[in-house]
Formats: C-alpha cells, structure tokens, sequence
C-alpha cells in the first residue's frame, strides 16, 4: 500500500474516534435533552445540509486549482474546532449554537471530501484505487467502532457536553497526525509549480470544467439515480437512531453497541468485499448496496409482528445494513474518479458529492415526517424505501449499458 495511502488509514482511526464519539448520538441530544419533535428534528437535519450542498461542487473545483493536501488540512482544522463549539452548546444548552457548529462541521466535510478523493486517486489508479479507498474506509471504521462504542456508554454517565470536548480533543491530535505525515501529490507539487494541467496545456478555467461537466450526460444521470437512492439509504443516518431510541425504547447503550457491530463489520468484511468486487462492474454493485439498504429497513418492520425480538430485529438490520454500506462505498468511492478527465478529478468528485448529497439532505425530513404521522413499522420503513424503485431502474437501464466497460471496472 502506498505510503500516504497507509497515512490517510491511520489517520482515519483517530479522527473516525472522535467523530463518532458524539456525532451519531446529536439527534438523540436534540429530542432527549431539547424536546424537539421527530419532524423538526428532520427538518432541522435537512437545513443543516443546505450550506454543504452549496460549497461541496464549487470545493471540488478549488481543489483542482489550490491543491488536495491543502484544501484537506484546512478541512480537518474546521471540523475539529466545530466539535469543540458542538460540546460548548450542549453544555450550555444552546440549540442555535449546536445547528451552527453541526453546520459547519458538514460543510467541513463537503469540503474536505472532493479533496480527499482527488488526493487518493493522485497516487493510484484502477483496482489499487479500489484499494486504497477500502484501506481508508477501513481504518475509519475502526476508530468509528471505538467511538460509538465509547460514546454509547460514556454520555450517560458523564453527559453529551463532557464527551463532546473529548471528542474535540481527539480531532485536533488527528490533524496534527496528517499534517506532519502527509505529502503533496505529484499533481499538488505540479500546481505549485505553475505547470499546466494535462499535455496539451489546458487552463484553469471555471468555464472549461463546467463545460465539460454538463456535456457529460451519462455522468449527471449516475449523480441523479444515486441521489435518489439516497432518500432510501440515507435514513440509515437520523431516521434509523431516532426509530431506535424513541419508538423501539432501545437505550444509548445498546444503540452504541449496534453501530459499533457496524464498525466491526466494516473492518472483518471490507476488504474481502472489495476483493470480491474486483474485475466486476461498478454498477453492479450499486444495485445490490442500494438493494441491501432495502432489505435491511424493512426488517425492522418485524417488530410489527412479534414485539419480542427487537433486539434480534435490531442487531439484524444492523448487519444487512452494514452488508449494504460496504458494497455501496466501492462504487461511490471510486467510480466519479474513474469517468473523469484526469484534470478534472477533483470537480467531478465535487460535482457528484454536490448532486448525491441533495437526497441525503432531504432524507431526514422525508424521515421525520413519515414517523411522524404514521404509526405502523411496516408502513413507516415501506414508504421510506419506495424512492430505490426509480433508482434502481435510471442505473440499470440508462446509465450501466453507457459506461465504458474499463471505467465501470472494480
């Protein structure tokens, strides 16, 4: 594995710890110690995701012309100061001042994303791509398992605020950690060097990316059925901890325990995943990520029919879930790469980060509304994954027989 590669991987451990220490459990803060209802909660989940909507496209382009190292220390930096403001406002009970710092710590991450994909896919290509992006997701998940774990268990005994600035805490270490350790890719050492991009000396012209972005139909297309997708898969974020905690009464601990099976997951089965997924087609794996996803919400609907088994219906849809996210991370990680120009990496990145990320704002309040008014699981986690139908059929009948065959590869 190449060496920044491992950096990033290692990096991720701790950063991912204290992310994950209190950021899955802010809704929980939001309707436990603020009592906010599920359809403000979810509305609320959505405004926060406006802002990095907005910057994530026009990120990806600064980071083909400031450069990725850069752009994804700055990132870091923001998101560990914004974790810090986060535990200040639980303590003192500030709901402004918690939206803000949830705000700003995505729009760190719109940011730091195209940056992070553009700087990874600068040291490798075609399946050591895959690779790499695996060996990143996969340290992430081991920090990301310490933490909810950690988290679960600590914030009722010692409070939201207290594990907050814990969480802080760790996330300046982390930046500290990549900022001695990482290295300009020969892409960033070429910008700051004046050096044209590409051989036949294009510009760095906004005009010439956008150009090239909106002739690329089949691109924007993959962009809009993955955003429809995510009205499904991105329930998997609030709506799925808030159904949890407040209608199946399963308490911080145990959820704690459920997203760290999920992070165990991640780490045992990534890599034999990705493997597996090697020399098939990326949108094949789409398909069964974003089919997984369905299955998976729709087992909670179990407890309908026998309330007894809300663990084992818990633990369950937990497992298919995280099935579903380590199939689903191999083409989102990797494919918006591999159909962009080599000097365009970076937009495209932002671009599809930009596009997709308009179904996981919305999901939230999609989300919110349908627990509130409806009271049936069954009918709950149906509707929730009727926006997969659309986007299963957009990926299977327009976009997968359009996708040159070395690009769409694993």
């Amino acid at each position: 594995m190449e060496r920044n590669i491992r950096w990033l991987g290692f990096g991720a451990v701790i950063r991912a710890t204290g992310v994950s220490l209190i950021l899955p459990f802010a809704v929980l803060y939001l309707r436990n110690v603020l009592g906010l209802g599920y359809a403000e909660i979810g509305l609320l989940s959505a405004l926060t995701g406006i802002l990095p909507l907005t910057i994530v496209s026009f990120a990806g382009v600064v980071v083909d012309r400031v450069g990725r190292r850069r752009i994804l220390l700055v990132s870091l930096t923001i998101e560990a100061s914004a974790i810090l403001v986060a535990a200040y406002a639980m303590e003192v009970r500030s709901l402004v001042g918690l939206l803000a710092a949830v705000i700003t710590v995505s729009t760190s991450g719109a940011i730091g994303g195209p940056a992070l994909s553009a700087y990874v896919a600068d040291f490798v290509q075609g399946s050591a791509r895959t690779e790499g992006f695996t060996y990143i997701r996969i340290g992430w998940n081991v920090g990301f398992t310490t933490g909810v774990l950690s988290g679960g268990a600590l914030i009722g005994f010692l409070g939201f605020a207290e594990v907050g600035f814990a969480a802080g805490a760790i996330l300046v270490v982390s930046t500290l950690f990549l900022a001695a350790g990482l290295e300009p890719s020969a892409y960033d050492r070429d910008r700051a060097a004046g050096v044209p991009r590409g051989v036949g000396g294009t510009t760095y012209g906004l005009r010439d990316t956008v150009r090239v972005l909106a002739k690329d139909r089949v691109f924007l297309v993959l962009c809009g059925a993955v955003a429809i997708a995510s009205l499904t898969v991105g329930q998997w974020g609030v709506t799925f901890p808030l159904y949890v905690n407040t209608v199946l009464h399963l308490p911080y601990s145990i959820l704690g325990l459920g997203f760290a099976v999920n992070g165990v997951l991640v780490v045992v089965a990534q890599a034999p995943t990705t493997r597996a997924a090697i020399g098939h087609r990326h949108t094949t794996a789409l398909y069964l990520g974003v089919l997984l996803y369905v299955v998976g919400f729709l087992i909670l609907a179990v407890v309908a029919f026998v309330p007894a088994l809300v663990l084992g219906v818990f633990f369950g849809a937990v497992i298919v879930l995280t099935m579903g996210e380590n199939v689903l991370s191999i083409p989102m990680t990797t494919l918006p790469s591999n159909l962009a120009p080599a000097t365009d990496v970076g937009a495209y990145n932002g671009a599809f980060f930009a596009i997709t990320g308009a179904g996981y704002v919305l999901a939230p309040t999609l989300g919110g509304i349908v627990l509130a008014v409806t009271g049936s699981p069954v009918l709950t986690w149906t509707l929730l994954c009727v926006p997969a139908v659309p986007a299963l059929l957009l990926l299977s009948f327009y976009v997968t027989p359009r996708i040159h065959s070395e690009a769409n590869r694993a």
